[in-house]
């Protein structure tokens, strides 16, 4: 499971370019957007993101009543995160933690895939896995209930789905609300769903002839890539752009975004808006929040 906007920024300072330049790799002979020689420059279309103001303090009024409190952050939370695959963004955030980036630790890795190079590693790491669900191919695999009991037992304060491809089953949102986070290769709700996963997701963008793509870090319903946005980053797609390319650029996007995120989440602060949409509050400043 997976669940166009202008960019978010979860860093208070991070500078917002009033006219972005146009999407263009690094290098001396920058090129237009969607055309692709020299003799049809002069018709390309420059494609840029709207102006964006700075963030503003919200009024305590405009939030939630039970929204977070930056100050409280006090404990390490307890993480559980979700993969299917080789587990890249388990890996950047188990690495944050251990850095001091992340209030919190990894004490449990689920994965529908025992094989796989995210369960390989949190072994190598001395994190215990736990296969979720049962299947022919992993007959060890736990129910829903004894997931939950495991979940329990290991005191787990967030859920993280990482790459995480099978649905997430309904008693689990209702025992973590607000709770569990999952990162999509896309700008959602643009290419998400059930079938949007991995290579598929950039393939679908590259097709589809969108100017920007990027991955979006989203609250996780009962449903497939449907949750509430947290935060999102744009990458820019180039006119000879292969899926592969830009799966590159988005992941290596998705690993300082999801951090960013979790970070956020185990520090408390995130605050929910009265008509349920999540904000950041800014480590250097409570008072400023960032919607996406």
């Amino acid at each position: 499971m997976e669940a166009a906007a202008a960019p978010p920024s979860l860093r208070p300072h991070r500078s917002r370019s009033i006219n972005p330049a146009p999407a263009t790799r690094p290098g001396p002979k920058p090129r237009p957007w969607g055309l692709l020689g020299a003799n049809r420059q002069a018709n390309a279309v420059r494609c840029e993101l709207p102006r964006r103001p700075e963030p503003r303090p919200l009024r305590a009024s405009a939030m939630a009543e039970d929204g977070g409190d930056a100050g409280g952050a006090g404990r390490r939370k307890r993480l559980a995160v979700f993969v299917s695959g080789g587990g890249s963004n388990f890996r950047a955030i188990h690495e944050a933690a251990l850095a001091g980036e992340v209030h919190g630790d990894v004490v449990a890795l689920v994965t529908d895939k025992p094989g796989c190079g995210g369960a390989e590693y949190a072994r190598s790491s001395g994190i215990p896995v736990v296969v979720f669900p049962k299947s022919k191919s992993a007959p060890e695999g736990v129910s829903v209930p004894e997931l939950l009991d495991t979940l329990r037992e290991h005191e787990v304060d967030f859920v993280l789905l990482a790459g995480y491809l099978k649905l997430i089953p309904a008693e689990l949102v209702r025992e973590f609300p607000r709770s569990i986070l999952n990162i999509h290769p896309s700008l959602l709700p643009a290419f998400g769903g059930k079938g949007y996963y991995g290579l598929k997701v950039h393939k679908a963008v590259v097709a589809s002839g969108a100017r920007y793509s990027g991955p979006t870090v989203h609250f996780v319903d009962e449903h497939y890539d449907t949750g509430k946005t947290l935060a999102q980053r744009v990458v820019p797609v180039f006119a000879d752009d292969t899926p592969e390319l830009l799966a590159a650029r988005v992941l290596h996007e998705e690993h300082q975004v999801y951090v960013e995120a979790v970070a956020a989440l185990c520090e408390d602060r995130i605050v929910w808006r009265e008509d349920g949409v999540p904000l950041i509050k800014s480590q250097l400043n409570p008072d400023v929040l960032y919607s996406t």
